[in-house]
C-alpha cells in the first residue's frame, strides 16, 4: 500500500524533519505571511516563540491528571493539545510585557478525541457548559519568550 504525502509528512512516530523542510516552512511564513503583516500593521511581529521543557511538561500533566479526575476519565491516547495563533492587545496588562504590544503569540488548549475528531477539551467544565465562553476559566498555557522582541542570535532558521 503506498503512503500519502499528508501520512510522510505526519509519520507521528518520529520527531525528526529534514533542515531543508524546516527552512523552507520557516522562509514560506517569513516571507509570505510575516511580511504580509508587519507591512499592513507596520509592526515588526514575532516570528517564533519559546517554552521551556517544564513548563510544557507540567502543561501535559494537568491535562492527563484533569482528565483522570473526571467522572468518565479519559485515556491518554484520545488527548492532545492544539496550538492557536494569536496576538497580544496593543497595550498589553500585567503580566505581559508592553514590547509584546501586537505580537503573535499561541495559545495552547487540551483537546479530545471523540469519533476519531480532536475537539477542544476544558476539563474544569462540564459539557453543558463547554459552549459558554465568557466568564469562565479554561485550561490553557501562553506566555513564551518571543522573537523579536528576544534576540535572534539564538534561532538557527
Amino acid at each position: 500500500m503506498e503512503s500519502t504525502d499528508n501520512e510522510n509528512f505526519n509519520a507521528g512516530n518520529s520527531a525528526r524533519l529534514s533542515t531543508e523542510i524546516i527552512q523552507n516552512l520557516i522562509d514560506n511564513y517569513r516571507s509570505n505571511q510575516l511580511t504580509f503583516i508587519n507591512e499592513k500593521l507596520g509592526i515588526d511581529d514575532a516570528h517564533s516563540i519559546w517554552f521551556d521543557l517544564v513548563t510544557l511538561k507540567k502543561f501535559i500533566a494537568e491535562i492527563e491528571e484533569a482528565a483522570q479526575n473526571l467522572d468518565s476519565p479519559i485515556s491518554e491516547e484520545d488527548l492532545g493539545v492544539r496550538f492557536y495563533y494569536a496576538a497580544y492587545p496593543e497595550i498589553p496588562q500585567e503580566p505581559i510585557p508592553e514590547n509584546f504590544s501586537k505580537k503573535h503569540t499561541l495559545v495552547m488548549v487540551p483537546t479530545k478525541k471523540e469519533q476519531n475528531q480532536n475537539y477542544d477539551f476544558n476539563p474544569f467544565e462540564s459539557e453543558e457548559n463547554a459552549l459558554a465562553i465568557t466568564g469562565r476559566m479554561a485550561m490553557a498555557q501562553n506566555h513564551g519568550d518571543l522573537v523579536p522582541p528576544g534576540s535572534t542570535n539564538v534561532e538557527s532558521y
